[in-house]
């Protein structure tokens, strides 16, 4: 996993067996203990992925090991797990999951006793820990299974939504693509009152229904499937549900068109005028909520970088153009099941999604990676800063990657926090000129990555 880096941009993460070792996540939970205090009690939880129990027995041995209880919450969400960490007294929440990862993935992400992701200072500590091997030593922790945790995550979200409440005549498609909401998102729904018919709702870590990223390609047999069964709207989730991006009976709604949208019913909702979100994000997020007087403020790319962002500007809402959703009202962490309740409980029809953006100029958005083992990533990106002048911009910015605006048109160069790859991102009025940009960028990292190996 690196000689002095174990986190990336969502946790830790990588390939079972090669970089997730059962010893390597015991000694990362015994780093992860030794900063808890003694006989803290922590919570684990896990996706589908078929490597789930032998990564999380590694971590619970970690744990009991160094004098912290462990309670098993068995398969869940992501957004469940960081929220029962907090309503039911967790010191700490620990997530076994590789998110949108292919099946081979796994990894662990961390949540502390408000639902919050670790700050970078919490994790460098953790990594301090495991590369001096100081871990503590102390009596063996406890292990007990909890149970019944889907009600106790509705139970809370319950009383969070507002009217005007629910148009019980939409018909929803569910789709957790066989990840953490199996069973769980659609469950929620139906109590919740909805038409529900769900779709690769059988929990399965190989994902046979469609990948575990959800988009435009890996959704066309959720959309035929949305078609054949004349419903309005399918809702689809990532492996882990931390991520949402939503279909109608056109297609995939898209990933900076959902964010927009939501983000003005927020915005209208709460009356703050602060959006938090990423140098990743488009500018039709600017256009959507403009007329609203709301500033949309870009930091780093990753949702605990996102909640951090959203607790210091006391945001009306945090998101990411892949699909993440931070609701303040519910906690400083991705909640999609809620973010895709409070929209269902806005809408009163599928059509008005759509029917916003007819008055907003049409933007292109693409995104493009170049393979790049993660050992030269940091050089490959120093010398793209100094060739930053090659493309005449008007604005950089270099708060995560390198961000380079034009007068009418924007182009994001920037290592992956959880894939050995460089991702290039544009958007512009057209899609030539998009394409154009995209391939720049594409030629300009390929020739560094080229010169390092």
């Amino acid at each position: 996993m690196g000689a002095k880096k174990l986190f990336g941009t969502s946790g830790i993460r990588g390939i079972v067996d090669q970089d997730l070792s059962p010893d390597f996540c015991r000694r990362v939970a015994l780093a992860i203990g030794t900063t808890l205090p003694q006989s803290s009690t922590v919570c684990i939880a896990t996706d589908t992925r078929i490597s789930r129990h032998v990564i999380k027995e590694a971590i619970t041995t970690g744990l009991l090991s160094c004098c912290v209880n462990v309670v098993d919450l068995g398969i869940l969400p992501t957004p469940a797990l960081a929220l029962l960490t907090r309503e039911l007294g967790f010191a700490a929440g620990i997530m076994v999951t590789a998110s949108h990862n292919p099946p081979e993935f796994n990894g662990i992400k961390l949540f502390t006793d408000n639902s919050l992701g670790y700050s970078q200072a919490q994790e460098e500590e953790i990594e301090r820990i495991y590369f001096e091997q100081r871990f503590r030593q102390g009596e063996k922790g406890s292990l007990k299974q909890a149970q019944d945790m889907k009600q106790k995550y509705l139970a809370f979200i319950k009383g969070k939504l507002s009217p005007p409440g629910f148009n019980h005549h939409l018909k929803v498609v569910v789709d957790p693509g066989n990840g953490a909401a199996s069973r769980f998102a659609s469950d929620i729904l139906v109590q919740m009152g909805l038409d529900v018919i769900p779709v690769n709702n059988e929990p399965d870590g190989l994902f046979p229904g469609r990948s575990p990223e959800p988009k435009e390609d890996t959704l066309r047999g959720t959309v035929d499937f949305l078609r054949q069964h004349n419903a309005d709207l399918a809702v689809c989730f990532d492996g882990d549900a931390d991520r949402v991006v939503f279909c109608d009976k056109e297609g995939f709604l898209g990933f900076n068109e959902p964010i927009a949208f939501i983000s003005t019913l927020a915005v209208k909702k709460t009356g703050k005028k602060k959006v938090a979100t990423t140098v990743e994000t488009g500018t039709l997020l600017d256009l959507a909520v403009k007329d609203l007087g709301v500033e949309v403020v870009r930091g780093r790319v990753g949702d605990v970088a996102v909640a951090h962002l959203v607790q210091q500007l006391d945001a009306a809402l945090g998101v990411e153009q892949v699909g993440v959703y931070i609701m303040p009202e519910v906690g400083h962490y991705p909640d999609s099941i809620f973010a895709s309740l409070f929209l269902l409980s806005q809408l009163g029809d599928a059509g008005e999604i759509r029917q916003f953006f007819q008055g907003i100029p049409r933007l292109f958005f693409e995104k493009a990676k170049v393979s790049c083992p993660d050992e030269l990533k940091e050089s490959v990106m120093a010398r793209a800063k100094e060739k930053a002048n090659l493309f005449a911009s008007d604005e950089m910015n270099t708060v995560d990657g390198l961000r380079l605006k034009f007068a009418d048109s924007w182009m994001l160069i920037r290592a992956s926090g959880t894939e050995p790859v460089i991702r290039i991102i544009s958007e512009s009025m057209s899609q030539k000129q998009t394409d154009e940009l995209i391939s720049k960028g594409k030629k300009l990292i390929q020739s560094l990555v080229e010169a390092d190996k």
